[in-house]
């Protein structure tokens, strides 16, 4: 355990923490100051839902704000929310209802998850170590006299009043009851885990807020919530990081996949890139700013910079710098990365069972979509795929997109 006299409480770290990517603090930012100056070790919790296999960058700015507070000595707790990931938060500017998951659909989304950020976060640090838990531990087993003494600590209009359930009504699309206890489960975590302290997105904001609400009724404890900005265009403020659209940075992406979705990146996105997914200073991004602003940094050599950052993160410095060659060579040059994928297969087979099987692409509705764009070129010849159901004949090399080769020997 930590003692009091080994829970760092310089200010400028404490400052760095609560001036980047903060949306809003609740109480407030000065109290939160003054509890993280106090010495006194806090419990800090972030969760995320096992809703897909891949966490994205827009996932990293919750892990890279609990790293800070755990290198102070804080105790940090991830979560992973397999069971509510089951029921699905209705958070959703769609305003559709979200999927419900199996367990098996699940426990396949989290098999990679530690590693994924255990990037960002040191995990199984020897001093300061930290906790990951599963939320199905203790809400599988809540009876339904717990879940009605829950509810009971809300009301039907404070639900109702949420964004995504008036955009629904407005629209007269359904909401369904089990929508409503997804507040309840997330905000009942911070119960039993007895949290000082929450960050998430402030997508989150009414979730965390619900389980302060439950922390003081039950416990009669005070729990500080931060909310995270969310990475978005400042000029179409459009999610930049969407699984639904398969338009996303992911942490096991590879260093030229990393490279190349940076590079695609609009123009506008550089900055918010740099403060919530690398750990460049402050002081640093506001030097990009201000050099991008005057013409002096072109802002295809920030994206250069930016990319590099990011793939030192989840791979290497070497890496980084290997990726960029890379780049130079296959879109400057014209030409093919020298570590393309290569497979072998027979005469007959489908592209797109290819792509699929080498995760080159994610999902069949990507597939049409690289065809619908004319995103589907065969290396060489600058033929375009616009068949479907496309069959390998011979030997070639396709380029996926702008970013993706994969060499098909028959």
């Amino acid at each position: 355990m930590f003692s009091k006299n080994k829970i760092d409480t310089d200010p400028k770290k404490i400052n760095d923490i609560l001036e980047r990517s903060v949306s809003k603090i609740y109480p407030s930012k000065e109290e939160l100051r003054k509890k993280l100056l106090s010495g006194e070790r806090l419990v800090i919790y972030s969760g995320a839902d096992a809703t897909g296999g891949e966490l994205h960058l827009g996932h990293s700015t919750n892990f890279i704000l609990l790293e800070k507070l755990r290198k102070l000595g804080h105790q940090i707790i991830v979560l992973f929310g397999d069971f509510t990931a089951q029921i699905g938060d209705p958070t959703d500017k769609g305003g559709s209802t979200r999927k419900m998951l199996t367990k098996k659909d699940v426990n396949k989304n989290l098999k990679t998850w530690e590693k994924q950020i255990s990037n960002i976060l040191k995990i199984k640090d020897s001093k300061n170590p930290v906790k990951i838990v599963r939320n199905s531990k203790w809400l599988s087993k809540l009876s339904f006299e717990d879940v009605i003494n829950l509810s009971s600590n809300f009301t039907v209009q404070q639900m109702i009043e949420r964004d995504m359930f008036q955009e629904r009504l407005k629209n007269k699309k359904p909401i369904y009851m089990h929508e409503f206890f997804y507040p309840l489960m997330q905000g009942y975590d911070s119960v039993v885990l007895n949290c000082d302290l929450e960050i998430g997105g402030n997508d989150q904001t009414f979730n965390m807020l619900a389980g302060r609400t439950l922390l003081r009724k039950i416990k009669n404890k005070e729990k500080f919530v931060l909310t995270t900005t969310l990475l978005e265009n400042p000029n179409t403020k459009e999610k930049l990081m969407s699984k639904s659209k398969g338009d996303y940075i992911s942490m096991e992406d590879n260093p030229e996949e990393m490279f190349g979705k940076v590079m695609a990146l609009p123009d506008e996105v550089i900055i918010p890139m740099f403060i919530d997914t690398t750990l460049f200073s402050l002081n640093e991004t506001d030097k990009i700013k201000i050099n991008l602003l005057s013409g002096e940094l072109n802002p295809r050599d920030a994206k250069v910079k930016l990319a590099k950052e990011i793939i030192k993160i989840y791979h290497s410095e070497k890496a980084a710098e290997m990726a960029a060659e890379n780049f130079e060579k296959t879109f400057k040059e014209g030409g093919v990365p020298d570590n393309v994928i290569e497979i072998s297969k027979k005469e007959g087979d489908r592209l797109d069972e290819i792509l699929l099987d080498e995760k080159i692409i994610s999902s069949k509705n990507e597939w049409r979509r690289l065809i619908d764009q004319n995103g589907l070129t065969i290396v060489g010849s600058g033929e375009k795929i616009s068949d479907l159901n496309y069959l390998i004949t011979e030997t070639n090399t396709y380029r996926v997109g702008k970013k993706r080769f994969i060499k098909v020997v028959v």
